[in-house]
């Protein structure tokens, strides 16, 4: 297979985030770091631990990814970002109480070094958070252009070669898509006019692929999931993908439900509930931006059993997801799940799943190989929207063609045959 076309990774890579001082994204910066230093495995990354099988299962070739895969390199990254509070990634990350001060000191002066730029804020989409640190204009289309001017300092100031932006902010309120979401110009007068459906992410996301800047969205948010940013992300020959990073429960499901679907065991009901206490927790705790979340999270288990396929097994699933803000948990997320199931003749069974987890411990690694991946992209001349990167989304993002892919596993194998191409490696079928 002929190898496609990638630009070398020279140079410095700028990677910014929106949501800098969150919890996610200190302990993705701060892990990086951490890892880039030899003081810290990032555990979790594919990118960085993961190997990858080449050629026929007798020769025996499993490289690593990082090794056969031209990614940048980690010193080459360069970090900042906006946030709506003015706290340096140092001291949002001792707020966000993820890391331990012992881990968070071994890379203090470089998260002291990064201050948050003035962030996009409206509080119409995120009512339970008051944002300090944020950007004053006249119209959205004045935002936009104030956050270019952001990008473009920043890779100046930094002498980087390329950037990779990520969402790493809050939930915004659910927004359906409308009509100045379909068209690039309709997007464009929206954002002129000051049109209540243009939330801050699509600022940033317009401001991003304007600059030729590959834009991940880790939020449930429309964003970039509109017919006029594919088109304008195809203009500018620019990646993007979203939505919504696949971390604790959500992750679980798309293991589960594949399992029960390849045993052809019936499914009744899932219950699912959440008890989160960091900031994610509190914005969650208003009803617009839960809408946003369960949106997400519910689509995941009809994609994958195929209702309509198999009427008999899941034609009548009550699925119902609970987010609940929970203070004392901090980001320590406990995720349970009761799971009715029925098997041979229809008789009854079930399963419950546990998952005390720590939601940006699993975010981060999860951050780390989307910003390298997309840098990929961009550098192998791929644009639009990034399918094969389906594997780290609860709703992944796909065009009016086509259908969602939620199979963790599938996922998976399309991820890797997509870094097989890009080689120049025959992808793998499993047949052999």
């Amino acid at each position: 297979m002929e190898k496609v076309r990638i630009k070398e990774p020279e140079g410095k890579l700028g990677v910014l985030v929106i949501g800098v001082g969150g919890a996610v994204a200190t302990t993705f910066i701060a892990g990086t770091m951490i890892a880039r230093k030899g003081l810290g495995i990032p555990v979790g990354s594919i990118t960085q631990l993961a190997t990858i099988r080449l050629g026929k299962r007798e020769e025996n070739r499993f490289p690593k990814i990082k090794d056969v895969v031209p990614l940048a390199n980690l010193n080459d990254i360069v970090f900042g970002g906006w946030d709506i509070f003015e706290d340096n990634a140092y001291e949002a990350a001792r707020h966000a109480e993820v890391l331990s001060i012992e881990d968070l000191g071994k890379v203090k002066d470089e998260l002291q070094a990064i201050q948050p730029m003035k962030a996009v804020f409206d509080q119409n989409f995120v009512k339970r958070l008051h944002g300090t640190w944020v950007k004053e204009a006249p119209t959205k289309w004045d935002l936009k252009e104030a956050v270019r001017k952001d990008i473009q300092n920043f890779k100046t100031e930094n002498k980087l070669d390329r950037i990779v932006c990520i969402w790493c902010g809050s939930t915004e309120v659910f927004t359906k898509i409308s009509e100045v979401h379909q068209t690039l110009p309709a997007l464009q007068q929206a954002m002129k006019e000051n049109n209540p459906e243009i939330a801050p992410s699509m600022v940033y996301a317009y401001a991003c692929l304007e600059e030729g800047v590959p834009y991940i969205n880790g939020a449930p948010n429309l964003t970039v999931d509109m017919p006029a940013m594919w088109d304008f992300s195809a203009q500018t020959q620019t990646p993007i993908c979203g939505k919504d990073f696949k971390t604790g429960q959500t992750m679980l499901k798309t293991v589960l439900s594949p399992m029960l679907k390849t045993r052809m065991l019936g499914l009744n009901g899932w219950f699912s509930t959440n008890i989160l206490g960091n900031r994610d927790g509190e914005v969650l705790d208003d009803p617009g931006s839960f809408k946003t979340k369960e949106e997400s999270k519910l689509s995941v288990i009809d994609n994958i059993l195929q209702p309509s396929l198999y009427p008999q097994l899941y034609g009548n699933v009550y699925h119902k997801v609970r987010i609940n803000y929970y203070p004392p948990r901090k980001d320590n997320k406990e995720g349970w799940d009761n799971i009715d199931i029925f098997g041979w003749l229809g008789y009854p069974m079930q399963l419950k799943v546990d998952f005390l987890c720590r939601d940006s411990i699993l975010a981060a690694p999860l951050c780390l190989d989307l910003v390298l991946f997309n840098d990929l992209a961009k550098r192998a001349g791929l644009s639009g929207i990034q399918s094969w990167l389906s594997f780290y989304f609860k709703s992944p993002m796909h065009d009016n063609e086509h259908i969602a892919e939620h199979d963790l596993f599938i996922q998976y194998i399309k991820l890797k045959n997509t870094l097989r191409q890009i080689i120049g490696e025959d992808v793998i079928d499993f047949i052999d």
